[in-house]
């Protein structure tokens, strides 16, 4: 049966379609269009839905969507999306309506976990963690292939666990996430608290490996808080991988030092988690919701 997979993003709605056997046969993107309001984003949905439809010729096949956020449980309405114009909205069941068909929804990060997980860097491992170090730091956990949701929806949300309660002002309301610390939105803001000084990360970066005091240091703590969230995080679960996406996953110094720091404080006497980079990169969230379809 063929797959169809749709990644929500607050800028582009991407499309796919895979084969029985995974394979890649068709692919599309679409302006998200956020400004013009729901109905708008989900008039967008179902025309690239209908798009990737009939490149199959309407063939049976199963469909999944990837969008930040997720669908409660309680109220089966959107919550906690940074496109905030979907929350508290019956996105599920509208688009059931409008597709006349069952529709799985998943949280971004859930479906960049699936993709690593079944074809990418977590491949063969029962328990797999997928870490989204971009604007914001998001969690997604399979396990034995399957995504893991809780009650609530909110497993894998480890990005908004607190690691210092005097910390900086989350926009969820509590202080000190782990978003704000290791995220690149959120080193943004820490530096420029810091410094005074407005410096795009990847100058940061670049600033670190040249050996510029100020970026050490900075990374240093970095180094230290990436060391403390991802402890917590093995000290939990103790999964078999954890892979990192993201636009701050390509900071290479997080393979070393912050490793290092990992090592120094999880619960062990040694660190066997392997802790890598993606090997999908910015397919992983399309493709993940696609081998979440029903």
């Amino acid at each position: 049966m063929y797959k169809l997979g749709m990644d929500l993003g607050g800028t582009k709605i991407e499309g796919i379609v895979l084969d029985n056997a995974d394979k890649e046969i068709f692919r599309k993107r679409i302006p998200t269009e956020v400004d013009k309001g729901y109905d708008r984003i989900l008039d967008n949905i179902v025309s690239l839905y209908r798009d990737l439809a009939r490149a199959i010729d309407n063939a049976p096949h199963t469909f999944g969507m990837g969008t930040p956020g997720a669908i409660s449980p309680r109220t089966g309405l959107l919550k906690n999306s940074n496109t905030v114009v979907m929350n508290g909205k019956p996105v599920k069941a509208d688009l059931e309506q409008r597709l006349q068909r069952p529709i799985e929804i998943q949280n971004d990060a859930n479906c960049f976990a699936m993709a690593e997980a079944m074809h990418g860097a977590g491949q063969g491992k029962a328990m797999v963690f997928g870490v989204i170090m971009g604007t914001g730091c998001g969690g997604g956990l399979v396990h034995n292939g399957h995504v893991h949701t809780g009650i609530q929806a909110i497993g894998g949300e480890w990005g908004h666990m607190s690691i210092d309660p005097n910390g900086p002002k989350c926009y969820c309301g509590n202080n000190g996430c782990v978003e704000c610390y290791i995220s690149g939105g959120g080193l943004t803001r820490r530096y420029a608290e810091r410094y005074n000084d407005q410096k795009p990360l990847l100058e940061v970066e670049n600033a670190y490996f040249a050996g510029e005091p100020r970026a050490v240091e900075f990374m240093q703590t970095f180094f230290v808080n990436f060391g403390r969230s991802m402890a917590n995080l093995i000290n939990i679960l103790d999964p078999d991988i954890i892979v990192l996406g993201g636009g701050f996953s390509k900071f290479k110094a997080i393979y070393t030092e912050g490793i290092k720091e990992v090592q120094r404080q999880v619960f062990s006497d040694s660190l066997e988690t392997p802790i890598v980079k993606h090997q999908i990169g910015d397919s992983a969230g399309v493709l993940g919701a696609a081998y979440i379809g029903i």
